[in-house]
């Protein structure tokens, strides 16, 4: 795994949210995120690391932090130094590091360092979509339960298995002003706006976030993007019909690109950079038999091909790729692709692995039904 070298900053609000998780901070480059949890989540985490194939969909686990009487500043230091010393090959557990502030809706002790999905873009497009008809775990009290209850009966989770939480898109470059549109161009969505889609109007809240006119088909770019998620979201499928384990309120984060100008240029980029591989593997190929010819397809973020190089921050803040000691042939089976989209599960304080009870089927109905909503925006 690549190394990844930070500056030593402060944590700032993270504003990069669909859903409104409130409390969450990140680094000034935003390409690490922390997350008030609870300890059952970060047990979660720690344990996927037997999981290397469920591994894949979720974030990239940094390490965790626990509360002490210490500003952030001076917490960003300590988790930023242990990061640079030890990389992020391992798990990293800095103890009496970080004092989250009051204003989460998570009253805890503990938080969560991962990768951010979203870093990278130049204007992501982000969706949570929250699983399950059943929406608590075992240990819930009653009160809770029926409360949940009553939410998925009045949403699309109870006969869907899932529900748009929300989701931010990039309006264009002017967007800006416009109704519900903020400084930077994003229209934001709420939990609101999901919670009164219905299951005739559900395929609406895909249209908006793929900005897709009503009406209309999405652009061949946009088609390209949704047909990645939906092989994405089936590669996940096929590893929890493997798995057995109980994800409650777990959710399914999507990212893309949504300035569609920095998306074709990504797309036509993508495509330069395999058809050079092809022709260097057809070059080796021509010189054993002669006759082989290669055809290299792109490869998701989710797919185990390495998507990124070694990113090293230098002193004056610029970031230099640095593909290390890898030969060519690594570069060829590892290439770095730009950003197009993502697909991640995020969201387990009430997620365990239940050797015995079989798959999780409270949470393969939801995604399945999404794989059918997104067929039917491009077929």
């Amino acid at each position: 795994m690549a190394q990844k070298s930070l500056r030593k900053s402060q944590l700032v609000e993270f504003k990069n949210t669909a859903a409104g998780h409130e409390g969450v901070l990140s680094d000034l480059s935003g390409s690490l995120i922390i997350k008030p949890c609870k300890p059952s989540e970060i047990t979660f985490y720690e344990s996927t690391k037997a999981h290397p194939e469920f591994s894949r969909f979720i974030p990239e686990f940094v390490g965790t932090l626990s509360l002490e009487d210490k500003d952030p500043a001076q917490a960003a230091a300590e988790l930023i130094e242990s990061l640079e010393t030890n990389g992020i090959s391992d798990p990293i557990v800095v103890d009496n590091a970080w004092t989250p502030s009051n204003g989460g809706k998570i009253m805890t002790d503990y938080a969560i360092a991962m990768g951010n999905v979203a870093h990278g873009y130049n204007k992501p497009n982000i969706l949570d979509v929250k699983l399950g008809a059943r929406l608590w775990a075992d240990d819930a009290p009653p009160a809770k339960r029926a409360k949940l209850d009553k939410v998925a009966g009045e949403t699309t989770s109870k006969i869907l298995g899932f529900r748009v939480a929300g989701m931010r898109t990039w309006q264009g470059p002017h967007g800006a002003g416009k109704v519900g549109v903020n400084e930077d161009g994003y229209k934001f969505y709420d939990k609101d706006y999901g919670r009164a889609l219905t299951t005739e109007t559900v395929i609406e809240g895909f249209e908006e976030y793929f900005r897709v006119e009503k009406g209309k088909k999405p652009s061949r770019n946009m088609k390209k993007v949704i047909r990645r998620f939906i092989e994405d979201l089936k590669d996940l499928q096929a590893i929890l019909e493997t798995e057995e384990s109980r994800m409650y309120s777990a959710s399914l984060l999507f990212v893309y690109e949504g300035d569609p100008d920095a998306l074709h240029a990504a797309f036509v980029t993508e495509a330069e950079i395999l058809e050079t591989l092809a022709a260097r593997k057809d070059d080796k190929n021509n010189l054993t038999d002669g006759n082989s010819h290669t055809h290299v397809t792109p490869k998701s973020p989710n797919s185990g091909i390495a998507s990124r190089a070694c990113s090293v921050t230098l002193d004056g803040g610029d970031t230099a790729i640095d593909g290390g000691d890898a030969d060519t042939e690594d570069d060829e089976e590892h290439p770095n692709l730009p950003k197009i989209q993502a697909l991640k599960l995020i969201d387990f304080a009430h997620a365990k692995w239940t050797p015995g009870q079989g798959p999780d089927e409270n949470m393969l109905h939801g995604i399945r039904n999404v794989i059918a909503s997104l067929k039917a925006l491009v077929e």
